[in-house]
């Protein structure tokens, strides 16, 4: 018998001074059974990042062929793919050859820095890839938020993202690589 997602809901107030976007959004995020905590809090600082009414998760872990995140066109083409993580270069690279704009918001740790030098060259050729990372602190960090219903508040400005849950908060600087 297969394991069941878990699923989460999460109450997101978005105040991005950088993009002028100021919205609540109810999200329902439904966690693999092989996805950490700290994975699908990195989904929702992504959510966070890039809000917009459409914005809407993949199916994730159980899908190569969806993105964590992504926002349709009506039209059904995609106009924005979001991975987070540590994908394949080949992952990325048919995202990009399926949305206009591909953003990877990468964590991983201690294995950030060997992946990134294996992988930099061949995606740094890739047109309508954007890269953030976030560091180990700041990601781990996050699962201090995770509940089953969370009320969160994400204040971005000048890049930097403050995120608050009860009477946590927490001083996001996700780094632009590509």
């Amino acid at each position: 018998m297969a394991l069941k997602s878990t699923v989460f809901k999460a109450l997101l107030q978005v105040s991005d001074m950088d993009r002028h976007y100021y919205a609540e959004h109810a999200l329902t995020i439904a966690r693999h059974p092989s996805e950490t905590d700290e994975r699908m809090m990195v989904r929702l600082l992504a959510f966070a990042l890039h809000a917009d009414p459409r914005l809407s998760f993949g199916r994730g872990l159980s899908s190569d062929d969806e993105a964590a995140l992504w926002l349709h066109h009506y039209d059904g083409s995609i106009a924005l793919w979001i991975e987070v993580g540590l994908p394949d270069e080949r992952i990325l690279r048919k995202a990009c050859s399926r949305a206009e704009r591909v953003v990877l918001l990468a964590y991983g740790g201690r294995a950030f820095g060997p992946w990134w030098q294996a992988q930099e060259a061949a995606l740094r050729r890739l047109e309508k890839l954007e890269i953030l990372s976030i560091g180990a602190e700041e990601s781990t960090a996050l699962c201090d938020l995770v509940s089953r219903s969370m009320e969160l508040q994400a204040s971005i400005q000048d890049g930097t993202v403050w995120l608050s849950g009860g009477d946590r908060m927490l001083e996001i600087h996700p780094q632009r690589l590509g």
